[in-house]
């Protein structure tokens, strides 16, 4: 999720100082066992890296899955103030990749019989909770998996944006997000073209929270996380900012002059959306064995790989295709699917190439302004895809 209207912040961050801590405080929960830092290609992964942080990027973390195992890399800083290396192990916030979490928690309900994803979502939610939000009376639980509802995305509501901004500490609650979408038109019918929403998936998790009687986050530590063994990744609603999370900057007036964040991602503590926190070793881990049939069936992994395009195409990036919480994209390397994620001070990605048998992820502690450009544009990914399948 991203929020580009950050002018409000500069009266809250103008004044504020910086806390410096002790190297200990960033220590790592767990070290990483099968690191292979010395697999074939290594210099010119952390080559990479380093030309983001020579950009302006306070640090970056870069994760390769493929024959030769797992390799994980760190550059630049966890935390200007205290001068403290980022390490590959250090957690960070992940934004919009949970909804990859989300859709395989939909996905491993439906095989345990515990829904159906071509069910109307008002077989799962009340009336209450779908109030005034158009075409949710009559959306499925796919259609919301793949952005095909048309559900307006409340993060767009610049009402959503002002309050958000005016109270950047402020914890937000599933409701309150969902009230901004109310009483706002919806983009298309249901099922005729596709478009993000954020709104889709916060309904998901409310799906999820009813269907299991307990908090989704607790579902995916049942089922993905400690499964798969992925000891670095929690969800925010257990701690909304754990000892030890990197800081996260943004580059508000696009000069580098960076201002810590750390603290300004309240809205998506508590909803399916957003609000992992992961590194992108773990990332790389689920990645990869999600789609080295893991995680889920064969049949589901068709469904989840059941592509749709937009009805106008992207000029400005890759050619892109929706799934049920994954995307295609077309590389010059082969098609590649994948999930990005916002937070403010913060990005990550995580990919897969199938033809090759790779997967690729990488997290930055920076964004807005001129940072951008060197993580998550374009130009950015297809400077990492070179740099890892040449």
């Amino acid at each position: 999720m991203k929020l580009r209207n950050l002018f409000i912040v500069l009266f809250f961050l103008g004044c504020e100082q910086e806390p410096i801590y002790e190297d200990s405080y960033f220590a790592c929960i767990s070290t990483i066992q099968d690191n292979n830092v010395n697999a074939p290609g290594s210099q010119s992964y952390e080559s990479t890296l380093q030309n983001m942080i020579n950009s302006g990027i306070p640090g970056a973390m870069l994760t390769v899955h493929n024959e030769n195992g797992y390799s994980s890399y760190a550059k630049g800083y966890a935390d200007l103030a205290s001068k403290v290396a980022l390490q590959p192990c250090h957690i960070t916030r992940v934004g919009s990749t949970v909804k990859t979490f989300t859709s395989v928690s939909i996905l491993l309900l439906q095989e345990s019989g515990k829904l159906n994803i071509d069910d109307p979502i008002s077989n799962y939610l009340s009336r209450e909770q779908i109030k005034d939000i158009e075409n949710a009376s009559k959306v499925t639980i796919r259609q919301l998996l793949q952005h095909s509802s048309g559900i307006y995305n409340y993060i767009q509501n610049l009402q959503f944006q002002t309050a958000s901004l005016n109270d950047l500490t402020k914890i937000w609650q599933p409701e309150e997000l969902l009230d901004y979408a109310r009483g706002k038109d919806a983009y298309f019918s249901p099922g005729t073209n596709v478009r993000y929403s954020n709104t889709n998936y916060i309904l998901l998790g409310m799906i999820i929270d009813e269907v299991t009687q307990r908090p989704f986050y607790e579902f995916f530590e049942e089922q993905i996380f400690r499964p798969l063994g992925m000891e670095f990744t929690e969800f925010a609603a257990i701690n909304h900012v754990p000892k030890g999370i990197i800081r996260g900057y943004i580059d508000l007036y696009s000069n580098l002059n960076l201002i810590d964040t750390t603290y300004y991602s309240g809205w998506d503590y508590f909803t399916a959306d957003g609000g992992l926190i992961s590194n992108t070793y773990d990332l790389n881990i689920f990645l990869t064995n999600l789609f080295h049939g893991k995680l889920l069936s064969e049949s589901s992994m068709e469904e989840f790989t059941n592509w749709s395009s937009p009805n106008e195409s992207d000029h400005d990036g890759f050619p892109t295709y929706y799934g049920l919480g994954i995307f295609k994209v077309d590389t010059d390397y082969g098609p590649a699917y994948l999930h990005s994620g916002d937070a403010i001070g913060y990005f990550a990605s995580m990919v897969y190439f199938p033809k090759q048998d790779i997967t690729i992820s990488w997290a930055v502690n920076g964004n807005y302004g001129r940072l951008d450009k060197y993580s998550q544009s374009t130009e950015a990914m297809e400077s990492i895809f070179k740099a890892i399948l040449k």
